[in-house]
């Protein structure tokens, strides 16, 4: 057996998802493009000091869980549907906010960050129904910049779901439970520069005068990174973009999002990379080909086929940045969680309030000295071996340190905890994948 020692480092970092710097976006041309966006996001569960490490990850199982049965919901009435209509599905309630500004004179607001979702969409007056939010809801008429999208316009066919109006008529709805329905527009986005650069003029956005569900977490709309028209990405036509994300708990530094270049501190140039795959029928989604997984040196006799994407739509593997722990088919967890099990020298743990499958108890006084196996997710053309925080969970205070992987249903998720502290670029021109590690604090 081949063990990694947690590091002293790892109990501070392996906490909460707390990413305690206040949101803003900015240009970032020292990093070799006038075109790259950078964005500081905080976790949505950032003030919840009245939780313990465990509670917030349950806190973000829940809401993973719930997005992931969404996202198999809708495959099935995607296959199931008739000639050839496909019911949209889009991610919703991700685990990240951004701040930015629409209009003009700009209007704050914080939205949700979501690769899982195509649209970009705020609250606008008159409500006819609109959730709570922080901020004052935006108002059309109050911003000279404003303009209403008709239903002749290419960017009203661009979205599946529209009717014409008065104007061209949109509705969404999301994983958690949250839906939408407004009136497609453009208008300026700020993004939180003090130069005119940090504005992009004319994007087109959901307006949403009828809006339900749970909220979004202090958000007061989502900002979709996903592969449809009408994201951020698309209408920016970025050739990439990417995000690295801090670790539980860490202190130095904040998460980011690039959209264009990546950093220049970031070697990328020689980065392994892993092809992206399109799934017909949610072809929102970033899916990569993961074809084994080992614990330790054993390779787990896991056959590639229980994580191919199928010609139906099922199967495969989503890299998703709303989705806290890595959820995997439940053939695939089961022969993991025996071979993990077997593998680390730490009493069982029996309790159940972890909200995680497999949990262990640590000894009095030595939660920094825990040993555990290694772990490496093996991807066509990379291998990433990951470090024990990015898939141990850790809390003292419980006395517990949870394997942060969980059982689903017919296709597997990875998680963000497994991707924290690497710079994940999405390729969009080249459709690969690649994760550097990189001490995102720092950049």
């Amino acid at each position: 057996m081949q063990n990694t020692s947690m590091a002293d480092s790892a109990t501070s970092s392996l906490l909460v998802i707390l990413l305690l710097v206040s949101s803003l976006l900015c240009i970032c041309s020292s990093q070799g493009s006038t075109n790259s966006l950078r964005v500081t996001l905080t976790h949505i569960d950032a003030d919840r000091d009245d939780l313990s490490p465990l509670q917030i990850i349950k806190r973000s199982i829940q809401r993973g869980k719930q997005r992931h049965r969404q996202f198999l919901n809708g495959l099935l009435m995607s296959t199931q549907a008739s000639s050839g209509l496909r019911t949209p599905v889009e991610g919703g309630d991700g685990e990240f906010r951004m701040g930015l500004s629409i209009g003009t004179p700009p209007v704050p607001f914080l939205a949700i960050m979501d690769t899982g979702s195509d649209l970009i969409w705020t609250q606008c007056k008159p409500c006819t129904a609109c959730f709570k939010q922080p901020t004052p809801i935006f108002d059309p008429a109050q911003s000279s910049s404003f303009a209403n999208v008709s239903c002749s316009s290419p960017l009203c066919k661009k979205w599946a779901d529209t009717k014409c109006g008065s104007s061209c008529l949109y509705s969404n709805s999301y994983g958690d439970g949250t839906s939408t329905e407004g009136f497609l527009a453009t208008e300026t986005f700020n993004f939180g520069g003090s130069d005119s650069e940090s504005s992009v003029p004319d994007l087109g956005f959901g307006c949403g005068v009828n809006n339900g569900g749970p909220g979004l977490n202090d958000g007061a709309g989502i900002v979709g990174l996903g592969r449809g028209p009408l994201s951020l990405v698309s209408q920016l036509h970025t050739r990439q973009f990417s995000y690295c994300l801090t670790s539980i708990g860490g202190t130095n530094g904040s998460s980011s999002l690039f959209i264009g270049s990546a950093p220049s501190s970031v070697q990328v140039s020689n980065a392994s990379t892993t092809p992206l795959l399109q799934n017909p029928v949610l072809p929102t989604f970033y899916y990569i080909s993961l074809v084994g997984i080992s614990v330790g040196r054993n390779r787990l006799p896991i056959p590639p086929s229980w994580f191919q994407l199928t010609s139906d739509g099922s199967g495969g593997l989503i890299v998703d940045s709303g989705t806290t722990v890595t959820l995997l088919t439940e053939e695939a967890y089961n022969v993991l969680r025996r071979y993990f099990l077997a593998e680390t020298k730490l009493a069982l743990s029996g309790s159940d309030n972890s909200g995680l499958d497999l949990c262990f108890e640590i000894p009095n006084g030595r939660a920094k000295q825990i040993e555990v196996p290694e772990l490496t997710f093996h991807f066509e053309g990379l291998d990433l071996a990951l470090p024990p925080e990015n898939y141990m969970i850790v809390d003292e205070k419980m006395g517990l340190a949870c394997l942060a992987m969980a059982p689903a249903g017919s296709f597997s998720t990875f998680g963000n905890i497994q991707q924290q502290n690497m710079l994940v670029i999405h390729n969009l021109e080249q459709k690969t994948m690649s994760f550097i590690p990189t001490d995102c604090g720092k950049l």
